[in-house]
């Protein structure tokens, strides 16, 4: 039996939010960082799975989009609660990431500054914009998948949300056995468009949010029903591994969720998941324009990497701090306020 109160289960889900955002740093400082600028040699320091961290974040995006739209009385309530998490902490990493790697350097990673003005919608990549930070890619989906959930919540179908659900992730074997046995690539552009490689994910966290918080009788079996369906179709559409990777995680969120990690729970790990964002935002190109300087000094990679996590942590910290709360709750206010008028 789950024995935390539901506040402190939203943190504890928050804190598996940081560990990914950890993760996947850890991986870009260590492996990835050598796969681009190491020497050959076999990197002292590697962290190699760390960037299925991103999955994760899908599945607890799923979980907390449900979760919040599922407690919108406005529609406006929703997208002034998305807007001001998502986008003044995005702007301000575009422009200290630009200024940072122009002031120190990264090979082949520097962008010019018309492409980072054209980065600020979040939607770049849908027209071929090369991203200031390459972990962008991920916003793009994240915010069609919010798209996408809005548009149910304005049809009024969140209702019949594992139908809709297991519809796109029924397109996903459509596209594959289009592919395997016909030959056939269908559109590029609508599987973008509906972010069919990444919401059996998505899916996974509503239904384990459903689960959890049943809204009639039906519901548990049918999210059971639909999160059994998405690990099978990753299983069979894309890997074996994946499935199984799929099925590790979402156990791990449901456990978080229902209160049984209690060591989520821990201030350090509360820490993690509060500037998990803004971490996320900051780390790859400042990191490793911070790496390459380190590196050129001659210090050791035992050295770089946790001089270089270190100044990553402090900077999202402080992002978070002055830049992202403050916002969050200036903008929600004034929101609040215009409703009152």
């Amino acid at each position: 039996m789950a024995t935390s109160k539901p506040g402190q289960r939203l943190a504890e889900v928050d804190a598996l939010r940081g560990l990914a955002a950890l993760a996947v740093v850890l991986y870009h400082y260590t492996t990835r960082f050598h796969e681009l600028f190491g020497n050959g040699a076999e990197p002292v320091v590697a962290f190699p799975g760390g960037h299925y961290g991103v999955n994760l974040f899908f599945i607890i995006s799923g979980f907390v989009i449900f979760m919040t739209l599922q407690r919108t009385t406005r529609p406006m309530d929703f997208v002034v609660s998305r807007f001001s998490r998502l986008f003044p902490a995005y702007w301000v990493s575009i422009a200290l990431t630009f200024a940072v790697t122009h002031a120190l350097g990264l090979p082949e990673k520097l962008v010019s500054l018309t492409t980072a003005l054209a980065n600020v919608f979040m939607l770049h990549g849908l027209f071929g914009v090369a991203h200031v930070d390459g972990v962008y890619w991920t916003l793009e989906v994240e915010l069609l998948f919010y798209v996408g959930m809005f548009t149910l919540y304005r049809l009024n179908w969140l209702k019949h949300i594992h139908w809709a659900l297991a519809a796109l992730v029924t397109v996903m074997w459509v596209y594959f056995l289009a592919a395997r046995f016909a030959g056939i690539e269908l559109s590029w552009t609508l599987s973008r468009l509906l972010i069919l490689p990444y919401i059996a994910w998505f899916s996974l966290g509503v239904a384990i949010y459903l689960a959890l918080n049943p809204r009639d009788a039906v519901d548990r079996p049918r999210s059971l029903l639909l999160a059994g369906y998405a690990l099978v179709t990753m299983a069979f559409v894309q890997s074996m591994f994946v499935g199984g990777l799929a099925c590790a995680l979402a156990g791990l969120v449901y456990l978080a969720a229902s209160g049984r990690i209690p060591v989520l729970g821990q201030s350090v790990l509360v820490w993690l998941g509060a500037i998990s964002y803004p971490l996320y935002l900051l780390h790859e190109n400042i990191g490793w324009s911070i790496q390459l300087q380190l590196l050129a000094l001659g210090l050791p990679s035992v050295v770089i990497v946790p001089t270089t996590l270190a100044f990553s942590l402090a900077l999202a910290t402080v992002v978070s701090r002055f830049v992202e709360r403050p916002a969050m709750a200036w903008i929600r206010a004034r929101h609040r306020s215009s409703l009152a008028k």
